[in-house]
């Protein structure tokens, strides 16, 4: 076993045992305290990284390790050190004990994504202390912020620091490289290419205020109401985009059925409780999730507004938009509360064939497909901006029954031990030879 193997555990646990809940208002911890596990750890090894505070308490860690190849382009390895809240009362352990039992490390962070953290330290640590050197410059960055945004941490980065990532043209993060197991033979590792855009929207009506006893045809709250029904109840088409129709094409023949695109439920109940990263990636979605009109019950208030959760898919925003406008009608406005973009890349090149590789390597049964998420990480908000080139990978073979999408800001977050050797072999064949 290699010492990135031996310690990548228990890098884990120490970096769950630091809550950097972020709640999103500012209220939380921040993510000094784990930023201060990851500087200590790499100072053990001689590393002397930057360390930058956008906001008091709000770190970030960035250093480059140098590669044999000036000319190569260099590539961001990154995550982050901020966890969702998590009330223990729910939780059958300390959400913030980094307890291990059955084989497995449990805690707020261990899949999104602390494993990554500990993952990327053991790996960084390894290298150094073996004297071993990649063949293109890899910048590693733990940063702040993710789960709310990014302001204080990828964002600010990008901002006010872009130097620290000259030269990166791509980059591989959060959620992508795990398996889906089809048989003994055969396991698909689902790697991210694409994430859906983001419009969360505000709807505003405006009205005839008045006395709530009279006729009033000219009602706020009716136009607001109508609107949000429209928008709730419309049914978006299937609409297929390269990354989802491949992801497809990729399951249907691994468990050898047809590909029906009229139909693509059959593939879909294929892939198990994963259906929560891709069932929302075939179409559009518009989710109404706030409503506000009015003070008192006997007064019409003269304006209401709503908030709407839409994601829309890559290469389609433009026509979203066109029907999210037809949908709330001329009486209703909107603006955006967010807006992000969607984005999309291609499975191919050097460092996919380079994942490919390395996956195959520790397990011959992989077979690597591309996938678009539902959701969006730093890779797309900001790192985009600078011209990277974005994947989801951290390489996790799961058991075969393990729910592993509800890991998510789920209750009893928890990933294998051997999951994280496992991903500590890829990621180190990965960096060393790509």
């Amino acid at each position: 076993m290699t010492p990135a193997e031996k310690e990548v555990a228990d890098l884990c646990v120490e970096l769950i045992r630091v809550d950097s809940s972020n709640y999103g208002d500012g209220s939380g911890p921040g993510e000094r305290a784990a930023a201060e596990v990851v500087l200590a750890r790499l100072a053990e090894v001689g590393i002397e990284p930057t360390y930058v505070e956008s906001e008091p308490g709000r770190g970030n860690v960035v250093t480059r390790v140098e590669g044999t190849d000036p000319s190569l382009p260099a590539l961001l390895v990154h995550g982050h050190l901020d966890v969702v809240p998590a009330n223990a009362a729910d939780w059958s352990v300390d959400p913030f004990g980094g307890e291990v039992r059955d084989g497995y490390i449990w805690g707020r962070g261990a899949v999104d994504m602390k494993d990554m953290d500990a993952m990327m330290l053991a790996v960084l640590r390894q290298m150094k202390r073996e004297g071993r050197r990649p063949r293109r410059d890899i910048v590693f960055a733990w940063v702040a912020d993710e789960e709310a945004g990014g302001v204080y941490g990828a964002k600010y980065l990008t901002a006010h620091h872009p130097g620290l990532f000259e030269g990166v043209t791509e980059s591989i993060s959060e959620v992508g490289g795990y398996s889906l197991e089809v048989d003994p033979s055969l396991r698909l590792y689902l790697i991210e290419t694409a994430q859906k855009g983001l419009a969360w929207m505000k709807l505003i009506a405006d009205g005839t205020a008045g006395h709530g006893s009279m006729l009033n045809s000219d009602n706020a709250v009716t136009e607001i109401a109508k609107a949000v029904a429209r928008i709730g109840e419309h049914d978006w088409p299937l609409t297929y985009t390269p990354t989802v129709r491949q992801f497809l094409t990729e399951v249907a023949d691994a468990f050898g059925i047809p590909f029906d695109e009229s139909d693509p439920q059959p593939i879909l109940d294929k892939i198990g409780p994963l259906v929560r990263f891709v069932g929302a990636t075939l179409r559009h979605t518009t989710n109404p999730t706030q409503l506000g009109a009015g003070y008192k019950s006997n007064v019409i208030p003269g304006q209401a507004t709503a908030v709407v959760d839409g994601r829309f898919l890559p290469g389609f925003e433009e026509e979203f938009f066109k029907t999210i406008d037809s949908l709330i009608g001329p009486r209703v406005r909107r603006e955006f509360v967010h807006h992000d973009i969607a984005l999309e890349t291609t499975f191919d090149g050097a460092l996919v064939e380079s994942m490919i590789a390395a996956l195959k390597a520790e397990d011959p049964t992989a077979r690597a497909i591309p996938y678009c998420m539902s959701g969006g990480t730093d890779n797309k908000t900001f790192f985009a901006d600078l011209g990277v080139r974005g994947f989801g990978f951290v390489p996790l073979r799961l058991p075969a029954d393990m729910d592993f999408a509800s890991m998510f800001h789920g209750v009893d977050e928890r990933v294998p031990v051997e999951a994280l050797q496992f991903g500590v072999r890829v990621l180190d064949r990965l960096l060393l030879n790509y």
